[in-house]
Protein backbone atom coordinates (compact mmCIF):
# COMPACT_ATOMS: atom_id res chain seq x y z
CA UNK A 1 0.00 0.00 0.00
CA UNK A 2 1.37 3.80 -0.92
CA UNK A 3 0.83 6.08 1.10
CA UNK A 4 0.45 9.62 0.48
CA UNK A 5 3.90 11.17 0.56
CA UNK A 6 4.14 12.83 4.47
CA UNK A 7 7.14 14.29 5.78
CA UNK A 8 7.19 13.00 9.04
CA UNK A 9 9.47 13.71 12.07
CA UNK A 10 12.71 12.14 11.54
CA UNK A 11 15.96 10.94 13.80
CA UNK A 12 18.68 13.44 14.77
CA UNK A 13 21.13 13.74 11.74
CA UNK A 14 24.71 12.75 12.97
CA UNK A 15 28.46 12.48 11.38
CA UNK A 16 29.00 9.10 10.50
CA UNK A 17 31.19 8.26 13.90
CA UNK A 18 28.63 9.11 15.99
CA UNK A 19 26.26 7.19 14.38
CA UNK A 20 28.14 4.34 14.17
CA UNK A 21 28.97 4.74 18.19
CA UNK A 22 25.08 4.51 19.02
CA UNK A 23 24.88 1.27 16.85
CA UNK A 24 27.41 -0.52 18.75
CA UNK A 25 26.02 0.57 21.66
CA UNK A 26 22.28 -1.06 20.23
CA UNK A 27 24.27 -4.28 18.88
CA UNK A 28 25.29 -4.99 22.66
CA UNK A 29 21.71 -5.30 23.29
CA UNK A 30 20.80 -7.03 20.40
CA UNK A 31 23.94 -9.42 20.95
CA UNK A 32 21.83 -9.95 24.70
CA UNK A 33 18.73 -10.20 23.51
CA UNK A 34 20.10 -13.05 20.41
CA UNK A 35 21.61 -14.88 23.52
CA UNK A 36 18.48 -14.98 25.78
CA UNK A 37 16.24 -16.07 22.94
CA UNK A 38 19.34 -19.23 22.07
CA UNK A 39 18.77 -20.20 26.29
CA UNK A 40 14.78 -20.24 25.81
CA UNK A 41 15.19 -21.93 22.59
CA UNK A 42 17.44 -25.00 24.78
CA UNK A 43 14.88 -24.65 27.77
CA UNK A 44 12.30 -25.53 25.05
CA UNK A 45 14.62 -28.52 24.06
CA UNK A 46 14.63 -29.80 27.42
CA UNK A 47 10.51 -29.45 28.06
CA UNK A 48 8.73 -32.82 29.05
CA UNK A 49 6.23 -34.56 26.01
CA UNK A 50 2.64 -35.71 26.90
CA UNK A 51 1.33 -38.22 24.45
CA UNK A 52 -1.20 -37.88 21.99
CA UNK A 53 -3.20 -40.68 19.83
CA UNK A 54 -1.38 -40.97 16.77
CA UNK A 55 -4.46 -42.00 15.10
CA UNK A 56 -6.36 -38.87 15.79
CA UNK A 57 -8.80 -38.26 12.77
CA UNK A 58 -7.81 -35.70 10.04
CA UNK A 59 -9.38 -34.86 6.61
CA UNK A 60 -6.87 -34.45 3.63
CA UNK A 61 -6.77 -34.20 -0.21
CA UNK A 62 -7.30 -37.83 -0.74
CA UNK A 63 -10.01 -38.22 2.19
CA UNK A 64 -9.46 -39.37 5.78
CA UNK A 65 -6.02 -39.35 7.10
CA UNK A 66 -4.34 -39.69 10.84
CA UNK A 67 -1.82 -37.45 12.55
CA UNK A 68 1.01 -39.89 12.16
CA UNK A 69 0.19 -39.69 8.54
CA UNK A 70 0.64 -35.91 8.59
CA UNK A 71 3.93 -36.42 9.66
CA UNK A 72 4.93 -37.63 5.67
CA UNK A 73 7.07 -40.16 7.27
CA UNK A 74 9.41 -37.64 9.25
CA UNK A 75 10.30 -37.51 12.43
CA UNK A 76 8.87 -33.94 13.75
CA UNK A 77 5.92 -32.03 12.73
CA UNK A 78 5.09 -28.44 13.11
CA UNK A 79 0.94 -27.72 12.55
CA UNK A 80 -0.63 -24.24 12.36
CA UNK A 81 -3.90 -24.20 13.38
CA UNK A 82 -5.58 -22.14 11.11
CA UNK A 83 -8.96 -19.86 12.49
CA UNK A 84 -11.49 -20.65 10.04
CA UNK A 85 -15.10 -19.34 9.89
CA UNK A 86 -17.22 -21.77 7.76
CA UNK A 87 -19.65 -20.38 5.20
CA UNK A 88 -18.16 -16.97 5.50
CA UNK A 89 -16.73 -15.72 2.14
CA UNK A 90 -13.04 -14.94 2.19
CA UNK A 91 -12.89 -11.34 3.05
CA UNK A 92 -14.21 -12.47 6.64
CA UNK A 93 -11.74 -15.30 7.17
CA UNK A 94 -9.06 -14.53 10.00
CA UNK A 95 -6.52 -11.79 8.46
CA UNK A 96 -3.95 -12.73 10.94
CA UNK A 97 -3.99 -16.61 10.01
CA UNK A 98 -3.82 -15.22 6.71
CA UNK A 99 -0.76 -13.02 7.01
CA UNK A 100 1.15 -15.65 9.58
CA UNK A 101 0.24 -18.38 7.07
CA UNK A 102 1.35 -16.39 3.17
CA UNK A 103 5.04 -15.99 4.67
CA UNK A 104 5.72 -19.62 5.13
CA UNK A 105 6.88 -20.61 1.85
CA UNK A 106 10.26 -22.26 1.58
CA UNK A 107 9.97 -25.69 3.69
CA UNK A 108 12.99 -27.32 2.02
CA UNK A 109 15.36 -26.34 4.89
CA UNK A 110 12.64 -27.70 6.97
CA UNK A 111 12.34 -30.53 5.50
CA UNK A 112 16.15 -30.95 5.84
CA UNK A 113 16.13 -31.61 9.69
CA UNK A 114 13.29 -33.97 9.24
CA UNK A 115 10.78 -32.17 9.85
CA UNK A 116 7.34 -31.87 7.92
CA UNK A 117 4.93 -28.45 8.22
CA UNK A 118 1.31 -28.81 8.06
CA UNK A 119 -1.80 -26.46 8.39
CA UNK A 120 -4.54 -27.76 10.26
CA UNK A 121 -7.51 -25.70 9.98
CA UNK A 122 -10.12 -25.31 12.43
CA UNK A 123 -13.31 -25.70 9.70
CA UNK A 124 -14.16 -27.86 7.21
CA UNK A 125 -11.88 -29.47 4.50
CA UNK A 126 -13.50 -28.47 1.04
CA UNK A 127 -14.44 -24.83 1.62
CA UNK A 128 -10.84 -24.48 3.27
CA UNK A 129 -9.17 -25.58 0.93
CA UNK A 130 -10.64 -23.31 -1.91
CA UNK A 131 -9.21 -20.49 0.12
CA UNK A 132 -5.63 -22.20 -0.05
CA UNK A 133 -5.85 -22.70 -3.57
CA UNK A 134 -7.20 -18.79 -4.19
CA UNK A 135 -3.92 -17.64 -1.97
CA UNK A 136 -1.79 -19.72 -3.69
CA UNK A 137 -0.29 -21.93 -0.92
CA UNK A 138 0.80 -25.66 -1.20
CA UNK A 139 2.27 -26.49 2.43
CA UNK A 140 -0.18 -29.10 3.22
CA UNK A 141 -3.56 -28.89 4.24
CA UNK A 142 -5.70 -30.67 6.57
CA UNK A 143 -8.66 -30.21 8.29
CA UNK A 144 -9.22 -31.00 11.71
CA UNK A 145 -12.37 -29.69 12.54
CA UNK A 146 -13.90 -33.29 13.78
CA UNK A 147 -10.64 -33.68 16.30
CA UNK A 148 -9.97 -30.11 17.92
CA UNK A 149 -11.09 -31.43 21.56
CA UNK A 150 -8.35 -34.07 21.30
CA UNK A 151 -5.68 -32.09 19.75
CA UNK A 152 -6.08 -29.30 21.86
CA UNK A 153 -7.48 -30.22 24.63
CA UNK A 154 -7.67 -27.84 27.60
CA UNK A 155 -6.74 -24.97 25.56
CA UNK A 156 -9.37 -22.74 23.68
CA UNK A 157 -10.49 -23.88 20.14
CA UNK A 158 -10.98 -20.85 17.43
CA UNK A 159 -8.00 -19.13 18.24
CA UNK A 160 -4.83 -19.65 16.13
CA UNK A 161 -2.19 -22.44 17.70
CA UNK A 162 1.59 -23.31 16.56
CA UNK A 163 1.79 -26.84 18.21
CA UNK A 164 5.01 -28.68 17.71
CA UNK A 165 4.94 -32.68 17.81
CA UNK A 166 7.65 -35.93 17.77
CA UNK A 167 7.04 -38.94 16.45
CA UNK A 168 8.79 -42.37 17.66
CA UNK A 169 7.99 -45.28 15.83
CA UNK A 170 3.86 -45.10 15.88
CA UNK A 171 3.95 -43.20 18.65
CA UNK A 172 3.11 -39.10 18.74
CA UNK A 173 4.10 -36.67 21.43
CA UNK A 174 3.45 -33.06 21.74
CA UNK A 175 6.72 -31.02 22.77
CA UNK A 176 5.41 -27.61 22.68
CA UNK A 177 2.81 -24.78 21.90
CA UNK A 178 2.47 -21.58 22.00
CA UNK A 179 -0.46 -18.88 20.58
CA UNK A 180 -1.35 -15.24 20.13
CA UNK A 181 2.56 -13.68 19.42
CA UNK A 182 4.03 -16.48 20.02
CA UNK A 183 2.98 -17.66 16.07
CA UNK A 184 4.92 -14.45 14.99
CA UNK A 185 7.97 -17.27 14.91
CA UNK A 186 6.11 -17.74 11.05
CA UNK A 187 6.81 -14.19 10.46
CA UNK A 188 9.76 -12.08 8.41
CA UNK A 189 7.43 -9.06 7.60
CA UNK A 190 7.35 -7.88 10.97
CA UNK A 191 10.80 -8.61 12.22
CA UNK A 192 12.22 -6.44 9.04
CA UNK A 193 9.89 -3.81 10.02
CA UNK A 194 11.51 -3.51 13.25
CA UNK A 195 14.37 -2.47 11.98
CA UNK A 196 13.63 0.26 9.74
CA UNK A 197 13.06 3.80 11.61
CA UNK A 198 9.30 3.95 12.29
CA UNK A 199 9.15 0.21 12.62
CA UNK A 200 5.52 -1.76 11.97
CA UNK A 201 3.78 1.56 12.25
CA UNK A 202 1.03 0.57 14.80
CA UNK A 203 -0.45 2.30 17.83
CA UNK A 204 0.96 0.01 20.48
CA UNK A 205 4.77 0.74 19.76
CA UNK A 206 6.81 3.11 21.95
CA UNK A 207 8.09 5.34 19.19
CA UNK A 208 9.08 9.12 19.41
CA UNK A 209 6.04 11.84 19.06
CA UNK A 210 4.94 12.37 15.92
CA UNK A 211 6.19 8.70 14.55
CA UNK A 212 3.87 7.41 11.67
CA UNK A 213 1.88 4.78 13.67
CA UNK A 214 -1.38 4.54 11.36
CA UNK A 215 -2.02 1.18 11.57
CA UNK A 216 -3.48 -0.93 14.97
CA UNK A 217 -7.12 -0.69 16.33
CA UNK A 218 -8.22 2.27 13.98
CA UNK A 219 -6.52 1.18 11.03
CA UNK A 220 -6.31 -2.75 11.47
CA UNK A 221 -3.07 -3.85 10.91
CA UNK A 222 -3.66 -6.56 8.07
CA UNK A 223 -6.42 -5.72 6.45
CA UNK A 224 -7.15 -2.58 3.72
CA UNK A 225 -10.62 -1.36 2.36
CA UNK A 226 -12.24 -4.29 3.93
CA UNK A 227 -9.96 -6.82 2.61
CA UNK A 228 -6.80 -8.51 4.13
CA UNK A 229 -3.58 -6.67 2.76
CA UNK A 230 -2.07 -10.03 0.79
CA UNK A 231 -5.86 -11.01 -1.00
CA UNK A 232 -5.75 -7.93 -3.11
CA UNK A 233 -2.70 -9.10 -5.24
CA UNK A 234 -4.33 -12.78 -5.81
CA UNK A 235 -7.43 -10.75 -6.96
CA UNK A 236 -5.63 -8.25 -8.93
CA UNK A 237 -4.42 -11.23 -10.65
CA UNK A 238 -7.58 -13.05 -11.15
CA UNK A 239 -7.59 -15.70 -8.97
CA UNK A 240 -10.91 -16.93 -7.74
CA UNK A 241 -12.32 -15.76 -4.18
CA UNK A 242 -15.26 -17.89 -4.22
CA UNK A 243 -15.41 -20.29 -1.31
CA UNK A 244 -18.86 -21.72 -2.24
CA UNK A 245 -18.87 -25.85 -2.49
CA UNK A 246 -20.98 -27.22 -4.71
CA UNK A 247 -22.36 -30.49 -3.50
CA UNK A 248 -24.99 -30.75 -6.36
CA UNK A 249 -21.93 -32.17 -8.96
CA UNK A 250 -21.78 -35.24 -6.15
Amino acid sequence: MVRDKVDFPAPEIVDRATFQAEVDALRIREKAHTREGDAIAAARRRLPVVRVDGATSLIGENGSVTLLDAFEGRQMLIAYYYMWFDGQPAAEQCEGCTFFTTQVRELSHIHSRDVTYATFCQGSYEQSVRYRDFMGWEMPWYSAQDSLETLLVGRRIGLMHLVCYLRSGSEVFETYWTTRRGVEAMDNSYRLLDLTVYGRQEDFEDSPDGWPQHWGETNHPFRRDGRHISQWPRLEAGHSDDMVVDNSRR
